[in-house]
């Protein structure tokens, strides 16, 4: 992902030249000299879509949506190849570039083989290069793996006011306002600090369990009965609370609790079990084997939901614990996420402009009601106020990427929701961007 959305062209040139240097010769025997070609003139780093855009190239990218992209996308990799003959393609068309008698299709430069078979050079084919230049980066600089594990000193406790994640603790106990209680997982302790809450006021919570507007902040974790096909616990008459959420989700909706009761974060403290770094599976390096082997049996069910055609058709696995499809608009996605204890499917806000972000999730979640009427289910609407980045997430809980037997349900839940939530939410989503392409 860093390396995707980086400004290549505005990098070092030493290092840019190793870059490019690796992306040609990597994998074969007939190795150019691309670095003394550079540094002789002889090749520069051309970009695809010029640095500044014609009528041509507007009509090509959509008048709509051509700045977005060119201001995007001009200086990542995706966007970026090797010439001898820069100065020749100018800001040609895409097909002039492709074409000409020195053009990609006549080019004896590797990279641009790939690039010779296009018919234009839009949004779709930006992403579906950048998808294939990532991964490529993975084969040519494979992460290395090492059993050597230095000592580390072991984190003893937190509070819920420090900025750190929990995602892979345990916890043995907490302390809230100087009383010290042992609990067995982090929803004992979620759903005990939420009781102790409502016991000293208990109007916030009745408030929420009995709310009609379902757009009332937190309202969607607070309940008057047992939802079904929801994991619930009871802390009060008539007062459910909602803890199918992973751990770092509970501490961050915890934290909302906490500003709407007027309680200190700093006042709630976790004391965390020790834990054998050696049996750690969320800690080893072979996470990454794991990971590349769930999504080498997932993908095919995902695909297949869609068709084999749409977002995830260009996606191929990968090390991370998520992938994502692309449906037409540059910084948004549908990203389909394996942990060690759940699987998730999210629709993901994350353009590099917060605010077109935020544009983007607030018009959604106006059909908030309607979605989730629909698809049956109560979303995760996560506005990042304090972040680039907003999501709408649905997860499944009680399963792990660990567990082999549990990659079935993780897989058909992630082709299932993915479908459904893409059906549900980017024709709504194309009201505000039309250039989305519906599944």
């Amino acid at each position: 992902m860093a390396l995707s959305e980086k400004q290549v062209y505005k990098m070092r040139g030493r290092y840019k030249n190793y870059l490019f240097e690796r992306f040609e010769n990597f994998g074969t025997a007939e190795v150019k000299d691309v670095i003394a070609r550079i540094e002789s003139g002889k090749y520069t780093i051309e970009h695809i879509m010029p640095q500044t855009l014609t009528a041509d190239w507007k009509r090509e990218l959509g008048e709509s949506e051509c700045e977005e992209i060119h201001s995007t996308w001009l200086h990542r990799l995706a966007n970026l190849t090797l010439t001898a003959y820069n100065s020749s393609y100018s800001n040609n068309s895409f097909k002039e570039k492709r074409d000409a008698e020195n053009g990609y299709l006549h080019s004896g430069i590797r990279m641009n083989q790939l690039i010779a078979q296009k018919d234009k050079w839009t949004l779709a084919e930006l992403e579906e290069r950048d998808e294939y230049m990532v991964a490529r980066a993975m084969e040519i600089w494979e992460y290395p793996y090492t059993e050597y594990k230095p000592a580390e000193k072991q984190l003893n406790s937190v509070s819920l006011d420090d900025d750190v994640s929990l995602t892979g603790s345990q916890i043995s106990k907490y302390s809230f306002r100087g009383t010290e209680l042992p609990v067995e997982s982090w929803s004992d302790m979620y759903t005990s600090v939420l009781k102790t809450l409502h016991t000293e006021d208990s109007s916030v919570l009745t408030g929420l369990a009995y709310t009609s507007d379902p757009n009332i902040e937190l309202s969607s974790h607070v309940y008057s009965a047992p939802v079904e096909n929801k994991t619930m616990v009871q802390i009060a008459p008539n007062i459910f609370i909602w803890t199918g959420t992973s751990t770092q989700h509970k501490l961050n909706t915890l934290r909302r609790f906490f500003t709407l009761f007027g309680a200190d974060p700093g006042d709630l403290i976790f004391y965390l079990r020790d834990q054998n770094d050696e049996n750690s599976t969320a800690d080893s390096p072979e996470r990454y084997e794991i990971r590349k082997k769930y999504w080498t049996f997932a993908l095919p069910y995902i695909k297949e939901s869609f068709n084999n055609v749409g977002p995830f058709s260009n996606v191929n696995p990968t090390t991370s614990n998520w992938i994502s499809g692309f449906y037409g608009v540059g910084g948004f996605n549908v990203t389909c996420t394996a942990n060690f204890d759940c699987a998730r499917v999210q629709i993901w806000f994350g353009k590099t402009n917060p605010a077109k972000n935020k544009e983007a999730f607030d018009f959604v979640y106006r059909h908030k009601q309607e979605i989730e009427n629909k698809l049956g289910v109560q979303l995760d609407w996560q506005r990042a106020d304090s972040n680039k980045s907003s999501t709408i997430l649905y997860e499944l809980h009680g399963v792990s990427i660990a567990n082999e037997v549990d990659w079935i349900r993780m897989a058909k839940f992630q082709a299932e929701w993915s479908k459904k939530i893409c059906d549900v939410i980017l024709p709504i989503l194309k009201e505000l961007y039309p250039s989305i392409t519906l599944a």
